[in-house]
């Protein structure tokens, strides 16, 4: 059997063309997302991403957010979370558009205990600026304080930072608006 051909209408191509060879890696590399993660420990105060597998799925920018998105809406377990959204990540350091419209899927990690995707979340939003993000930030900061600090690293530092970046920019708009009405 072909598997490059489609039998029936699945994921958006129609019935029986071939799937192009740049959405079968796009499709492969996202399914490997989370198998070569080591992540935090004691000894080291940060998780080791597959910088490969990351970089390659960021070359592939606009075309692979959808792909991660939907991998990322099915993932449950922290590897899988965590390099997805290291990748969703740094995309936005490579100026990927289209980042902000997946807050819907990557919201479901709002509640999430893990410093890793804590961290993660908060470069996420302080850098797309998505309004609906400031509640869960202010939350996160919150349990983050009330309970012991992880053996390995605090998020508060980053929840905390995008915090700030969210009442700068917001209070600068409102500031510069007054200034322009007045003169």
């Amino acid at each position: 059997m072909d598997i490059s051909r489609i039998v029936a209408m699945r994921g958006g191509y129609v019935a029986g063309t071939a799937i192009q060879p740049k959405v079968k890696r796009i499709n492969f590399l996202v399914n490997n997302l989370g198998k070569n993660v080591d992540m935090a420990t004691p000894q080291r105060n940060y998780a080791v991403f597959n910088m490969p597998l990351v970089n390659e799925l960021v070359s592939y920018r606009e075309e692979a957010v959808p792909v991660i998105e939907k991998k990322l809406a099915e993932a449950t377990d922290e590897k899988t979370i965590s390099e997805g959204l290291y990748v969703y990540d740094r995309m936005l350091d490579a100026g990927v558009k289209g980042i902000d419209k997946i807050y819907g899927t990557i919201s479901r990690f709002n509640s999430s205990q893990s410093p890793t995707v804590q961290v993660l979340l908060s470069g996420i939003y302080r850098k797309t600026q998505v309004p609906d993000a400031f509640g869960p930030l202010c939350r996160m900061l919150a349990q983050t304080s009330q309970r012991p600090v992880p053996p390995v690293f605090d998020p508060s530092e980053e929840i905390g930072g995008a915090i700030l970046e969210y009442i700068r920019n917001y209070s600068s708009q409102s500031l510069y608006k007054q200034n322009a009405d007045a003169t």
